[in-house]
Formats: structure tokens, sequence, C-alpha cells
């Protein structure tokens, strides 16, 4: 019989409305059911792409004895981490308090006030490499909760007087010298034998890679290129990267990039997408136009939005979906075409994957790319015959926003204008759906029907931000008056008293803590996501005080920015074009060629903004009084609203831009 989840609208619930536990969603009942019965809160937390949140629930949530058990003893509570990224945030932030590390599957054990006393992550069934089994876990704290309630209330208290601390910092301007200083920390943790930073597993660096782009354009740093240059040519090429499909997996498990976590996320592709359509190479604009491909193709919904993830595991096995032998490799494509294949795509008889299997890399290009293009066709053909990974089609706002600034930039670098209208139904979702009268935003939406749960930080600055994207793709002045709506209500109720911001809304449920973190994770911090969107509203709009609020956002995160530069990319990102201007570019003519020659120079300098419009609209300040010249498209190249003379050519445009980064 469904438990409460059954009416969840989140595709990580519905995937425990099954589950013989007692399940409640988060919220106030849960707690007075707690109260009433005397008994902890267990809360579990995941989501839908999570292998190993399958694992547990597989071995201990669908298990009668488990179940029981938590039903006696508990109230349990599942949330989904991208549905409630403030929950999360809280609990993830006890968690490594307690362990030392985080993820998910994330197990916490709350008292009725939501103060947490136990935390940790992933439990196995029975007892094995030195961790307890999950039912010990259970009874342990079961005897804990009954026997030693002071000790639980100590625990609980201190938790979360730790987690209300707020650590204040010195405010201080994110300058030339802070901007040189992350670089040269970056080079530090800079992996020089497989490239990207750190050990196993390792992330795509995409905030990072974008922030490095951005100041090698603006200071000629070779050493910030030469990190960008080998990352992104190391990510392309190894087994992290969809050979077939594209599109790019959540992270490598090694350092070499040879096998990869097999989920699919939403933001980690919209974040690539960006990077490789502004890395300028024909590696990058391949990649871009593939990874575009994979997300419309196989993340697009009906109603005109991005779904969340696709997951790691299909057939009950991680990355069953994605790996080849030899042998199926000739299968498919015959014995001359398969054997060539396994070379071409480092498919050996050892394999680098389980059960002789290897993930598909392409370590050199070969001699015959007519071949290759012919072999990855029939691959593919033959790959969407298996049975694919499960997709989370939940629409999550921000990682929205993410995927309609990626696609405005991808689909006008690449010539590509089905990028840029299927942005424009992404953005009008957004809109329709998600957007409140008053400028605030509903977290998530499925199947046309927005959820209940407001919006946090990131998701008004992304959305924010992808509005003004499509306003200066389209010169439509609607979508800068929405972005300008989201932006207001968030600096009203998110902002703090020293220029940060709060990651929930003043009006917010109350948690055991108000979040605020401004560090980049898997995506980026509600604060560098608002920082880019006020710097792109100051640039159409030309109104001081947006420029003011990211200058004074930027400067709460600036020693953080030089100790811990891998986690402030996005914040050090839209420092560097706060440092190079910021530049803002008004392309202004007739539809055709030459005003499409012009806006793809503009958009090939990183950090800049760019409105493009057939016509001058005042609608629009930056194209306030702005016309073609002698009938000809023309760019105007501007600094706080302050424009250099109009050029109508490619070359006097890269001139202009060249010459005021420098300035």
């Amino acid at each position: 019989m469904p438990n409460r989840l059954a009416s969840a609208t989140s595709p990580y619930l519905l995937q425990h409305a099954d589950n013989p536990v007692d399940w409640w969603e988060w919220g106030d009942d849960a707690f007075a059911a707690a109260r009433e019965r005397r008994v902890p809160v267990l809360l579990s937390v995941g989501y839908a792409a999570c292998h190993w949140c399958h694992v547990m629930a597989h071995e201990s949530f669908e298990d009668e004895a488990t179940a029981a058990y938590l039903n006696d003893h508990f109230v349990s509570v599942k949330v989904d981490r991208e549905e409630r990224p403030d929950v999360d945030a809280i609990y993830m932030q006890a968690t490594t308090a307690m362990t030392g590390h985080g993820g998910w599957p994330m197990t916490v054990v709350l008292d009725h006030e939501g103060g947490p006393f136990f935390a940790g992550t992933y439990f196995p069934d029975v007892a094995r490499g030195g961790m307890p089994s999950f039912r010990q876990v259970l009874e342990a704290i079961t005897q804990a909760w009954t026997d030693r309630p002071d000790d639980v209330r100590r625990v609980a208290g201190d938790l979360t007087a730790h987690l209300q601390r707020t650590v204040a910092g010195v405010p201080a301007p994110i300058d030339a010298a802070v901007l040189d200083a992350a670089v040269t920390r970056l080079g530090t943790d800079f992996d020089r034998e497989h490239a990207g930073f750190g050990g196993a597993p390792k992330f795509p660096p995409s905030m990072v890679l974008e922030q490095l782009l951005r100041h090698a354009w603006r200071t000629g740093s070779e050493p910030a290129r030469a990190m960008v240059d080998a990352t992104c040519e190391a990510m392309a090429r190894g087994g992290m990267y969809d050979q077939l499909g594209g599109g790019f997996a959540r992270y490598s498990v090694d350092r070499a990039w040879v096998v990869p976590h097999f989920e699919k996320m939403l933001y980690d592709n919209a974040l690539l997408l960006g990077v490789y359509a502004h890395w300028g190479t024909a590696l990058g604009d391949r990649v871009a136009a593939e990874t575009a491909d994979f997300m419309v193709r196989e993340l697009g919904t009906a109603e005109g939005g991005f779904a969340a993830a696709l997951d790691a595991d299909s057939e009950g096995e991680e990355g069953r979906f994605y790996v080849w032998t030899p042998a199926q490799l000739v299968e498919v494509l015959g014995e001359e075409d398969g054997g060539w294949a396994a070379s071409a795509l480092s498919v050996t008889e050892a394999g680098t994957f389980e059960h002789g299997s290897s993930t598909l890399r392409l370590l050199h290009d070969p001699d015959d790319e007519d071949r290759l293009a012919d072999v990855r066709r029939r691959l593919l053909a033959a790959r969407d015959l298996r049975v694919r990974p499960a997709r989370d089609d939940k629409v999550v706002a921000a990682w929205n926003g993410l995927a309609v600034v990626a696609l405005v930039d991808a689909g006008r670098l690449l010539g590509r204008e089905d990028l840029v209208g299927a942005a424009t139904r992404a953005g009008t979702l957004l809109a329709d759906l998600h957007l409140r009268e008053d400028g605030s935003l509903l977290r998530v939406s499925r199947d046309g029907v927005a959820g209940r749960h407001r919006g946090v930080l990131e998701d008004h600055g992304c959305v924010a931000h992808g509005f003004l994207a499509l306003a200066g793709a389209t010169g439509d002045g609607r979508w800068l008056e929405r972005a300008r709506a989201v932006l207001d209500h968030a600096l009203d109720r998110f902002r703090a008293e020293d220029g940060g911001f709060h990651d929930t809304a003043s009006d917010a449920e109350a948690l055991v803590a108000r979040p605020r973190d401004p560090t980049d994770n898997a995506s980026p911090s509600g604060l560098s996501a608002m920082v880019h969107a006020l710097l792109a509203a100051a640039a159409l709009t030309g109104e001081g005080r947006y420029e003011q609020a990211a200058e004074e956002a930027l400067g709460t995160v600036a020693v953080l920015a030089v100790q811990a530069p891998r986690f402030t990319g996005w914040s050090l990102a839209a420092a560097e074009a706060l440092a190079a201007g910021p530049l803002e570019v008004a392309v202004v003519g007739p539809p055709g060629e030459a005003r499409d020659d012009l806006e793809r120079a503009a958009r090939r300098a990183p950090g800049v903004t760019v409105v493009v419009a057939a016509e001058g609209d005042d609608a629009i300040p930056l194209l306030t009084s702005r016309g073609p010249v002698g009938g000809e498209p023309a760019a105007y190249v501007c600094r706080r609203m302050v424009c250099d003379r109009p050029v109508t050519t490619v070359t006097d445009l890269e001139l202009l831009l060249s010459a005021s980064r420098a300035g």
C-alpha cells in the first residue's frame, strides 16, 4: 500500500512511495507527530539520480523488518535535496561537523525542535567495511533517546548553536591583486599530469574554468589559459564526456578522467556548455554543440523546460547503458569497423570498468573523421535500444536559469538559432509557472504544475540572469522587466546587513538556522548567482544600485576567494567581469550576417554583456538612442553607460574591446 509520499511531486520522493516505511514529507505535521509519540525524527535526504541512495533504499527502506523498526521508533521524513536545498544545507553542515565529511544519502536524527544529535551518510544493511549496519545504528539511537535524554539534549543544543553561529568576515574589495592571487593559488592546486584540480574523485571545475577564461582574456595570462586548455581537452576526450550522445557525467572517480560517476545533471551540462562555447577552439565548438543537443534531446520537457537529471543506473547497474566491450563493438559495427572503433575509442579486452567493459575515450583525433562520425552514429543507434537510465523530470528553477544563459550564448556563438529558441521556451516556462506577482519564485515544477516550495537565493539569481540573457538576445524589454522584479524581490528579502546574502528569504519557513553559504559547490552559490545577475542588470539598465549591490556582495567573500578560489570560482568570474569594465556591447541594425558577425565577436569576449536589436528601444536603456550607422549594423562598446564611437566591422569591434579591457 503506498505511503504518504504517493502524493508528492518530487520524482525522488515518489521512488519511495511504495516503501513499507511510513514516510512523511518535511513539515510541521511530521514534528507534531514525533512530539505526540515522543520519538525522534529520522531525516533521510537524497536525490533521484543518486546511486547509493538507490542502494540504501533497496537494502533498508524496502526491507519489511527494518521498516517496521523505523515505524515503531521514529517519525521518518524523506527530503529531496534538489527540492529543499535549504533543509539539505543546514543538515549537511551538521553532518560534516559531526563526521568530517558529507554526501548522499544523508541520514540525520533530530529532536522535536529540529536540533540534530546524530548524523551520517550511507549505512549498509549488514555490518561491513568497518561500518555498522543501519539496524545497529537505529537501535543505538533508540537506546540513547530512551536512556540518555540529557546527552541527546546537550548534543542537539551544541550542534544547533554551531549551526546558528555566523562567522562574519571583514568586507574587502576583490581587486586586481586578489584576482591575480586567486589564479596563482589555483596554479598550485592544478594537476599538471591529468589537468583539473585535486585528486580523485575529480569534479568538472566549470565555474573556475569560466573565471580563468575571463582572467586570461582580461590580462593575457598564459598560465590561466593553459589551465583552461588542458582541462577542457582532458574532460572532452575522457570517459566523463559521452563520446556518442554528448553531455557530461557528474564527475570522474579517478584522477585521469577515465571512469565517471555516470549520472548526468542539468547544472553541470549548462555550466560546461557555457565554458566550451567560450573556449573558442574547434574541439570546444563541437563539444558545445553536442552538449546543447544532448540537453535539448534528453533533458527537454514537453512544457519547454529542462529536467533535473538522468540516473547513473539502468538494469540495476551503474553505467551499464554507457560502456562497451570489444565484442559488443564488433557485434554492432562488424569485424573491421569494430576493431577500428575499439582503437579509436580506447576499448580494450581488459576494460576500464566493470565486467571487462570500457568507457569510451577519444584520446586522439583519428585520421578519418568521416569514419568516426559514422561509427558514432551507428553505436548511438544501437545504444538507444538498451534500457535507458531513469530521468528525474522535475524542473528546477535555478538550473533552468543556468541552461537559458548557456543556450543563448552557445546558440549565438555557434550560429544555432534553434538553441536560442530552446532557451526562450525555457524562459517562458519560468515566467509563466515559477514567477509570482511579487517577483518571488517557486523552486520546482513537474508536468506543467508548480510545486509548493518557495525558491531560494540561487533560484532568484540564476533565473534573473536567464531573463537578462533573453533580453540581450531578443531586445525584448519584457524580459528585463521580469528580471528586475526578481532582483528587487531578492534585494528586499535575502540581503544581509553586511551586503552579502542569506540563502532563504526573511519570511521563509524558519529552520533551526538560516542558511548562508557563499561557497560554490556543484552549482553556483546563491550569492555568486546573484552577483552575475546584478552586474548584467546594471549593464542593461544603467542603474548603479545593482552594481553597488554586486560589489558589496563580492566584498563579503574577498578573503575566502584568496584562501579557497576553487570554491569561489563563480564569484571570481563575476569579479573578473567587473575588473574588465564591466563591458557592455549594444549591437543594433537589421538582422543578417553582418549583425550576426558583430554579435558573435562581442560574445567571444567572456563576461561581456551583449544586447542586440533591430533598432534603439527605451525599454532597455542600453539600447536608448542607438541605431545603425549608414544603414549598416553597428556595435556600441560601453562602460557603465559611457560608450565609444559606434563601429561597423568586426576588426574595429575587437580593437575597441581589447583597448577597453586594458583600460
